[in-house]
Parts: C-alpha cells; structure tokens; sequence
C-alpha cells in the first residue's frame, strides 16, 4: 500500500494542479502568480527597428469624464499601457508599472487605457490602492500602437519612437527600464 501511495504522488499533485485551474475562484490568483514570477524587463527595440508614431491624434476620457488629449503629450517622454481588471497579466504587472508611475509621475507622461467603464477600472485602483490614471479611448489610437493583447504596453520616446513595444506581463520597475528612462528624460 505504501509503495502504491509512493508511486501514485506525483499523480495526485498533477490533478490537484488541475483541479486548481479549473476552479474560476483559484485559477486567477494562480495565473496572475505564475505571471508575476515569469515577469522580466522588458526589451529595447533596436534604434534601426523603432517605429514611430504617426500622429499624437487620439481622444481619451479619464475617469472623472474629462477629455483628455494625446497631442499633449508630444514632445515629452510617454508609457502607454492597454490593460484590463481582468486580465491575469495585466494584474501581475500592475504592481511595477504603479511603482515606476509613482517615481515618474510629473517627469513623463501615462496613460493607462481599458476598454472598461470607468466605474469599474475606478474601483479596482481603489481596491487595490494604485494612484495611476486610467483612461478610455474615445477616438481610434495612433497607429502603429493597438491595444488589441493585453497587457500592451509602449514606451516612447520625445520624437515619437517606439522605444520599447512589450505585449505581455513586465516587470516595469527594473533597474533596467529606470535606467532607459532616465537616458530618455535627458535627451533634447
């Protein structure tokens, strides 16, 4: 019987795993864990490679019903992150990207967009005490951005380059990206 119970272990641990994905109220929390630990600093796309925005042309609503302007922004340095409440990525990530808009906040220039209504995205902030913006588009995004993965987010740069196009969980507060940001700030 022991040996039996022995053999079968690694059996019974591969169905509780199982069984922890498919159950709605676990499978979450698992995979927003899973993604955080697989988060790593994003990558910098290759100068020859950068796209470049093609226009600053895109309305967005901020969670107060204000309308807010992209072309506001040209000319500084910008993150743009496409994210939703219930998204299991978008949830692990949110940590970093909350501590580097907290460091960066008033020296460059955020937009965190959802599809979602207001009401929602509001009190998942509050719940989870983030102070970031959230936003909602109300004109098409400029291209070659898109939102259509999430998490989606872009870093780019005072000319309008794409610096860093990363689709998936990141760890945005890397010593790595704080460093890529702090060139970036300092450029003319």
């Amino acid at each position: 019987m022991k040996k039996l119970f022995k053999n079968q272990w690694s059996n019974i641990i591969f169905g509780v795993l199982i069984l922890i994905l498919i159950i709605p109220q676990t499978r979450k929390p698992v995979q927003i864990f899973v993604n955080k630990i697989l988060s790593f600093s994003p990558s910098v796309t290759e100068e020859e490679d950068r796209e470049q925005l093609a226009d600053y042309n895109w309305v967005l609503e901020n969670t107060n019903g204000k309308r807010v302007n992209f072309a506001d922004s040209k000319g500084e340095v910008i993150l743009v992150n496409y994210w939703a409440t219930w998204c299991p990525p978008c949830i692990a990530e949110m940590p970093s990207l909350q501590k580097l808009y907290s460091k960066y906040e008033g020296k460059m220039d955020f937009y965190f967009v959802s599809g979602e209504d207001h009401e929602t995205t509001s009190n998942f902030m509050k719940r989870k005490g983030y102070s970031m913006p959230s936003y909602r588009m109300l004109s098409a995004d400029p291209k070659p951005m898109d939102g259509y993965t999430l998490p989606t987010t872009y870093l780019i740069d005072k000319k309008g380059n794409i610096v860093i196009h990363k689709v998936g969980a990141a760890d945005w507060n890397s010593e790595r990206t704080r460093s890529i940001i702090n060139s970036l700030l300092m450029e003319e």
